[in-house]
């Protein structure tokens, strides 16, 4: 399906920001300009909804952008880092306004040892290289995209996969994982067996709300829960807290009369955001936008508005570690 972003609508919920001088940082956004799946979402973008909030930092994280056009294939990756170097440069000439302070690539593990030649182009490119995202989403519903060369829910335990991910850790880099809640059971088995590699979890673990999971929501959240806790028990494991938003977690924001208020965010999903806190802790978590991913279903404003109010009742250094300081000490910012 095509995205679309309704600004109007959008804004048809507007709020006092909360807590507005709290420093953010972002640790996960996109840039879009080429796709013809997604709306364009620039500098300029990603600005006016930073300056709704008191965000100085993003991170942002590959989403298959400005590929290179020719060359090697394993290579191409490295032009979406050469373009966001880029942008980087271009936003520090306004220091006032939110800093790209890092950049997470895209690389095929599945290249084994020879990942490492990608890996160094990246840093090659860029000094704001952090690490990689290869996303390993599956599902055999039909009705969610699975990742581009998957073939089945098992990547994290492919042999080719895991000498990759031991390349990636011996050369200081993180890996962002992005999957759908049914396979958080292979990351706990990968992170076990690779206690040196600094592992993300991006969007909460993604529990789904479409096709054959649509009207189950409490026994897709006993499964999430479930894994969780067991990714938990993992040291080596980060969490961005976010991308609960976007329409294949079948909330049904996106589809509204009108988006949903931070209150009513809370309302709904407080309970997945208050589980991963528990047993992570704050100092293994970070606050994500997500953006302009969930844009499609609800504001800047809006949602850092509920981090905010999911949090009230948290230590000073312990929102402190969810809003800024988990991601700047994670992605060394």
């Amino acid at each position: 399906m095509d995205f679309v972003i309704r600004e109007d609508w959008l804004a048809s919920v507007d709020e006092e920001v909360v807590d507005p001088e709290r420093r953010i940082v972002d640790p996960h956004h996109h840039f879009f300009v080429e796709t013809e799946l997604f709306p364009h979402y620039r500098l300029e973008d990603l600005w006016a909804d930073t300056a709704t909030h008191n965000v100085v930092q993003t991170v942002f994280a590959q989403c298959g952008e400005c590929y290179r056009k020719d060359g090697p294939e394993a290579l191409r990756p490295v032009g979406e880092t050469e373009w966001v170097a880029g942008i980087a440069a271009q936003a520090s000439a306004h220091p006032a306004s939110a800093q790209i302070a890092g950049i997470v690539g895209d690389a095929d593990l599945r290249l084994g040892a020879g990942v490492r030649e990608v890996l160094e182009a990246h840093a090659e490119a860029s000094s704001l290289f952090r690490g990689i995202r290869h996303v390993a989403c599956w599902d055999d519903s039909g009705v969610v995209q699975n990742a581009e060369g998957a073939v089945d829910a098992r990547t994290y335990q492919e042999p080719k996969f895991r000498e990759g991910l031991a390349v990636l850790a011996d050369m200081g880099l993180s890996y962002d994982a992005y999957h759908y809640h049914h396979q958080t059971p292979y990351l706990v088995e990968l992170a076990r067996a690779y206690p040196q590699a600094t592992i993300v979890l991006d969007h909460l673990g993604t529990p789904l709300g479409v096709g054959p999971y649509e009207g189950k929501r409490d026994e897709v959240f006993g499964i999430w829960e479930k894994g969780i806790r067991e990714l938990a028990s993992c040291p080596n494991v980060f969490v961005k807290l976010g991308g609960l938003a976007m329409p294949w977690n079948g909330f049904g924001f996106d589809s509204a009369a009108r988006p949903p208020s931070s209150d009513e965010l809370v309302a709904v999903q407080g309970r997945y955001y208050q589980h991963v806190i528990e047993q992570f802790g704050a100092e293994r978590c970070m606050f994500e936008s997500n953006f302009p991913v969930d844009k499609l279903s609800l504001s800047y404003k809006v949602l850092w508005n509920a981090f905010k109010k999911m949090t009230a009742s948290a230590s000073e250094d312990e929102k402190d570690a969810l809003f800024r300081g988990t991601a700047s000490r994670v992605y060394r910012l």
